[in-house]
């Protein structure tokens, strides 16, 4: 088993102003997005399980219409299927984590 180094993963822009570089198991997707400030997730909806962890900066979720910022450290849950948008206040670095695996973004 060998550790798997970020940088070597090429980066992939999922929307504008986010970039993200993915690491894929047998049941999970780790997606480690460098997100612009301003930069927005329209509302969607998926049947994955996400937690979303801030590494840096401020980041606002907001979840079922309620919004929900996250600095450094904090951590949130969205269940399957639950409304989500996002939008970065700062230049952010996040961590998400999904379950099932995120097919669309082995692409």
């Amino acid at each position: 088993m060998q550790p798997i180094e970020l940088s070597a993963i090429p980066p992939r822009e999922t929307a504008p102003g986010y970039s993200g570089r993915f690491i894929h198991t047998a049941g999970m997707t780790l997606a480690y997005f460098e997100i612009k400030a301003g930069s927005a997730s329209p509302e969607h909806a998926h049947v994955h399980e996400q937690v979303s962890q801030v590494l840096e900066g401020v980041f606002q979720l907001t979840v079922s219409g309620e919004p929900v910022i996250l600095r450094p450290g904090a951590v949130l849950v969205i269940p399957s299927n639950v409304p989500h948008s996002g939008l970065a206040i700062t230049d952010c670095k996040l961590l998400d984590i999904f379950n099932p695996v995120r097919e669309d973004f082995r692409k």
